[in-house]
């Protein structure tokens, strides 16, 4: 059996009670980092009788079929992170996917998670969320990223390293608007644990005096847009709404078509005068279009 326990993303007292006789009782402990387990262990007052081997991103893949060979051979196999569940952007996720797909049984020791922490003392609808993990490092991958984004309407979460906290909130801030709601969550559960909220504005300037720990972002979706009708005049009108508002032309034509359930191509061709649309005089089209 594989079981994927989750560990303290801060105070050690929030470990949950299985985690303790799990690393008891383990024939193979696999860790992220083997220093910080020990602590751990220490810490819970419990000495792994089993195999203790690292498991981290730069052995992931080499290390994956040596553990499924110990869970095929009728082993039961810990795997535990620096903090929180493994396998949510952390290690975990190929051998949880191995172990599926060979038939092994897969359980979890549920516990501390910094994106439903960061969610619950955000301030911000729940009901509906989706998480995002870290976003790109390149400025033209992120940018991208934030632009597919534009629309979802989930409160959506966010992991990033302290010192890019302030460019992944500008970032956002370009793209979706300073207004846009938004918190910081700091070192949640641990002593200097914080929380700010604001516009993705007022939080990018307040974190440009320098963040410290670890981040969790968590950022208000997106309103609900209204549909848009699929006649010729509907739809050109509608992309001159979004470029008078400062959308790019070709963002307006995709947002366009997706709310319409037309083809791209269709209101592209409308955007750039390829066809005459009757009443369009009255949308103040440019270039003729």
């Amino acid at each position: 059996m594989l079981v994927l326990a989750a560990t303290p993303i801060g105070r050690v007292e929030d470990a949950p009670p299985r985690l303790v006789s799990e690393l008891a009782t383990a024939d193979v402990v696999a860790a992220e980092d083997t220093r910080r387990l020990r602590r751990l262990t220490g810490a819970l007052g419990v000495e792994p009788t089993g195999r203790v081997v690292s498991y981290f991103e730069g052995n992931e893949q080499a290390r994956t079929p040596v553990l499924l060979e110990a869970l095929l051979a009728g082993q039961r196999v810990l795997l535990v992170t620096d903090a929180g569940m493994p396998s949510v952007s952390d290690p975990g996720y190929r051998l949880t996917a191995a172990a599926v797909e060979a038939g092994v049984r897969v359980t979890a020791v549920p516990g501390p998670s910094a994106v439903l922490t960061a969610l619950a003392v955000s301030g911000l609808p729940v009901d509906r969320f989706c998480f995002e993990g870290f976003l790109p490092r390149k400025a033209g991958e992120r940018s991208r990223r934030l632009d597919a984004l534009g629309a979802e309407e989930r409160t959506m979460v966010f992991f990033e390293a302290p010192h890019r906290t302030e460019t992944a909130l500008r970032a956002m801030a370009l793209a979706w608007g300073e207004d846009r709601r938004g918190a910081v969550c700091r070192e949640l559960t641990k002593t200097y644990e914080e929380v700010r909220r604001g516009g993705l504005g007022e939080l990018a300037d307040w974190a440009a005096d320098g963040v410290r720990g670890e981040v969790t972002l968590v950022v208000e979706g997106a309103a609900p847009v209204a549909a848009v009708a699929s006649d010729p005049a509907s739809l050109l009108a509608a992309v001159v709404v979004r470029e008078d508002a400062g959308m790019r032309r070709k963002d307006a034509v995709v947002e366009v078509a997706r709310l319409a359930g037309v083809p791209k191509r269709e209101v592209y061709d409308l955007a750039h005068g390829v066809h005459e649309v009757e009443g369009a005089d009255d949308v103040g089209r440019e270039d003729g279009a």
